[in-house]
């Protein structure tokens, strides 16, 4: 399971030419899942997430976490997270998950990162082409994979 986490001021996601979800300052995460993800994937990311300190404190150190500034959270799935490059120009696509695999993980993990957050994250669709507009604040974007733990 692989997260790219970018800090914004500000993020929507449309769909259709309508606004599905709206946040003000948080994150605007981007869900790549793989066949071989899992509960412990889950857990794991979702309690990074949560405890993850990249808002500017009082000093101008990055020294406070999402509860900490009163965030939200825009959840966006995106299966070319998972891209392979290795042949040719043209990205395979062939680890990221089926739908009857990453729909259930996706739906598990919206669940358990509320849990984590005590609060509701903003989603798009799975599966649909969405249009995602944000203000990256810093910027500050971070990758984590859950099958390579730093």
């Amino acid at each position: 399971m692989r997260v790219v986490i970018q800090r914004v001021s500000e993020g929507s996601v449309t769909i259709d030419g309508e606004v599905r979800g709206k946040i003000g300052q948080g994150f605007v995460i981007l869900l790549g899942i793989v066949e071989a993800d899992g509960a412990e994937d889950i857990d794991w990311l979702c309690g990074k997430i949560a405890r993850m300190r990249v808002f500017t404190d009082e000093a101008g150190l990055m020294n406070k976490s999402l509860a900490d500034v009163g965030g939200g959270v825009l959840l966006i799935s995106q299966f070319t997270l998972h891209a392979s490059t290795k042949k040719g120009n043209r990205p395979s696509f062939t680890r990221a998950a089926k739908p009857e695999v990453a729909i259930p993980l996706y739906e598990q993990f919206i669940a358990r990162l509320e849990a984590e957050l005590g609060l509701a994250v903003e989603t798009g669709e799975f599966g649909a082409s969405m249009q995602v507009d944000l203000i990256n604040d810093g910027p500050v974007t971070i990758m984590i994979d859950s099958k390579s733990r730093e």
